[in-house]
């Protein structure tokens, strides 16, 4: 295992690429870990809850900063405790370089899950949880292709298995995922 214990460890995509799933098996390989769920911060807003629309207004973007904030600081937290902690939530697009800014501890490391658009489409269609709405895949891809800054590891996981991914994020995050 390349990564150094404790860490924080941020592992994002587009909606159905696999995040949950991998954060909590790569979670379990470490003895004192936590698997902190991003979504969890947005789904607290009882009233006022503003959903990010393809075109994203202030208010939405700013309500997207205050959750990564807040996973952002319980990350640390955690980390304080002697946690690893891995953060699951999508941070696409410019928004991926304020996520690392709101991370104050090290080591840290960023694996992007970037399976294609149709393998993402197939696991949508058979979830239980629908991510999909006012977004479409190739929609969200664009803006994580085109949009996310190149930092830390982006991992193609269209061929690989939950288990393979972990593995593949395991073996090369020291050199590729360490942020600085």
């Amino acid at each position: 295992m390349l990564i150094n214990e404790p860490a924080i460890i941020l592992i994002t995509g587009i909606m159905a690429s696999g995040k949950s799933t991998v954060a909590q098996l790569l979670a379990q390989r470490f003895d004192k870990s936590v698997h902190l769920r991003g979504d969890i911060y947005r789904k607290m807003i009882v009233n006022n809850r503003k959903e990010v629309s393809p075109k994203g207004n202030d208010d939405e973007l700013e309500q997207l900063r205050l959750r990564y904030r807040l996973a952002a600081n319980a990350a640390d937290t955690y980390f304080k405790e002697g946690f690893t902690v891995v953060v699951q939530d999508v941070v696409v697009g410019r928004m991926l370089n304020d996520f690392v800014s709101f991370i104050q501890n090290r080591p840290f490391y960023v694996a992007v899950l970037c399976p294609n658009t149709e393998v993402v489409a197939e696991r949508e269609a058979i979830r239980i949880k629908k991510g999909y709405g006012i977004w479409t895949v190739s929609d969200l891809d664009k803006v994580l292709r085109q949009e996310t800054p190149r930092i830390g590891m982006w991992l193609d996981s269209t061929d690989l298995t939950p288990e393979e991914t972990v593995t593949e994020i395991l073996k090369r995050a020291g050199h590729e995922a360490l942020i600085t």
